[in-house]
């Protein structure tokens, strides 16, 4: 049956390394991040999201023992960093593990993981704005005393109408990277800072209040509990693969894009444990989870202070907005990659006046926009993860699978093969198993919507469909 071996060739074929590095060569997109750009790209799209947003919501499915989970979370993302580094420096364009994958695994495999990368990057902004605007109301009522009405910060399905601060600081970040890929880092460089100088102002209150009974007991709920948590706050941990999506925007990526991942996973590693430690070493669990800006609320208690807490809230209303910017920017470059190669519409990726893809930005903007505003934060966070895990574990596999193809690719950074591969797949195939049912359930939807764009669309339209069908109407010489 030719045909239907043709067809299921078509769904593994791969696309060339060397046409990637050509398309990343010629690329449209202005080179101009360097090594310290790149690290505060990746260290501004983690760091914040699990400390100022997740820890109150995983903290008592674990207890104090939620320390550990950040920890095992961490040990779950290094293995697949460490894979991301060798691809990166091998293969440095802007579609991240869609483009690995692409070149390792095959069109189907590049498209799920793509799919999955969409769900990733814009379900995660959009639960980093539901964040972020728990934050600004314990800002505004310790500066003016005045709350936003919960009926215009709280999704439908948690009390509201609306989430209004979600939806306002998500057009923001858009209006920002519309000026250019040059000036948004420039923001991300010093809000990552201030980020920074914020956890740091907060270890040093919260340590003066260290208490190690609230420690004990310290895994009340078990290996399960702590496993369950570190499945919750792996949403921590998303981010630091920012820098693969600037491979085109990067000066020297083959030297900095592998550094830049390695370097901020390890800063929002430590800032992760330091700052949940003494968090729940200051209050207790039950007082860490007892407020959507639980951070804020911790130093309020140990002070016994408003101030504090505002200073705190002040930071966190700019760090995580630029989470939401950089989480944003690293979706618009998954989707030029798409569309580059005819799977996503080529409007994707066309490149306006000021070198960026303006029609993709807005309409990217647009969208997880409405998902801030709409869905409630623990539901975001868990189909975040889902979508993370999957594409890691295709990264993994597909180092495995470059090193057998392309042994003498030139690599800027090589990981230790096949060990850390196989743990990377196997502690993210671990951590999946913990994640709730109607979160798989969801991401079941989700992957059988992508494959009917992806057979009704992507696949008749895709670069190397179109380049074969040409083939195979060409005269013979």
């Amino acid at each position: 049956m030719p045909g239907l071996n043709r067809f299921a060739t078509s769904l593994l074929r791969t696309k060339p390394v060397e046409q990637l590095a050509a398309d990343g060569e010629h690329s449209a997109l202005k080179r101009s991040l360097g090594l310290v750009s790149l690290i505060a790209l990746s260290v501004g799209a983690t760091l914040g999201t699990g400390i100022f947003v997740v820890l109150g919501e995983a903290s008592p499915l674990a207890g104090p023992a939620v320390v550990v989970s950040f920890a095992l979370a961490a040990l779950a993302a290094l293995f697949s960093a460490l894979s991301y580094a060798e691809l990166a420096g091998a293969v440095p364009v802007s579609g991240s593990a869609y483009s690995y994958t692409y070149a390792t695994l095959g069109e189907i495999i590049a498209w799920i993981c793509g799919w999955c990368l969409l769900l990733e990057y814009g379900v995660s902004v959009a639960a980093v704005a539901v964040g972020w605007g728990a934050y600004l109301n314990e800002f505004l009522a310790g500066t003016i005393g005045w709350r936003i009405p919960e009926a215009l910060a709280a999704a439908p399905s948690a009390g509201g109408i609306i989430n209004l601060p979600a939806a306002v600081v998500v057009l923001i970040a858009t209006a920002v990277l519309l000026d250019g890929i040059k000036e948004s880092a420039r923001v991300t460089t010093f809000t990552t800072l201030l980020k920074i100088c914020v956890l740091i102002f907060f270890v040093v209150v919260a340590v003066t209040a260290f208490n190690s009974d609230n420690l004990h007991p310290f895994a009340p709920a078990g290996i399960a509990g702590v496993t369950s948590a570190a499945s919750m706050v792996f949403f921590s941990f998303i981010g630091f693969d920012a820098a693969s999506t600037a491979g085109e925007e990067a000066k020297n990526p083959q030297r900095d894009l592998p550094r830049a991942i390695i370097i901020s996973l390890v800063i929002v590693t430590v800032a992760y444990v330091l700052v949940a430690l003494t968090a729940v070493a200051a209050v207790g669990v039950d007082n860490v989870s007892s407020s959507g800006a639980s951070l804020a609320t911790v130093l309020e208690q140990v002070t016994g202070s408003g101030w504090p807490a505002t200073v705190l809230a002040a930071g966190a209303v700019i760090a995580i907005a630029s989470v939401v910017l950089t989480v944003l920017y690293g979706q618009t470059r998954i989707l030029v990659a798409m569309s580059r190669d005819g799977l996503m519409p080529k409007m994707l990726s066309r490149v306006g006046r000021k070198r960026i893809p303006t029609a993709n930005t807005l309409i990217v903007g647009g969208v997880v926009a409405v998902l801030a505003a709409l869905i409630p934060l623990g539901e975001l966070v868990n189909a975040t993860n889902i979508g993370t895990l999957v594409s890691f574990g295709l990264v993994n596999i597909g180092v495995l699978v470059l090193r057998r193809t392309k042994p003498d690719l030139p690599r800027t950074f090589r990981t230790l093969v096949p060990l850390v591969p196989l743990l990377g797949v196997g502690m993210c195939a671990w951590l999946l198993l913990r994640l709730p049912g109607v979160t798989w359930l969801a991401f079941g939807l989700w992957s059988a919507f992508g494959l009917v764009v992806y057979f009704g669309y992507g696949r008749r339209r895709s670069a190397l469909e179109r380049a074969a069908n040409k083939a195979a109407v060409a005269p013979v010489a």
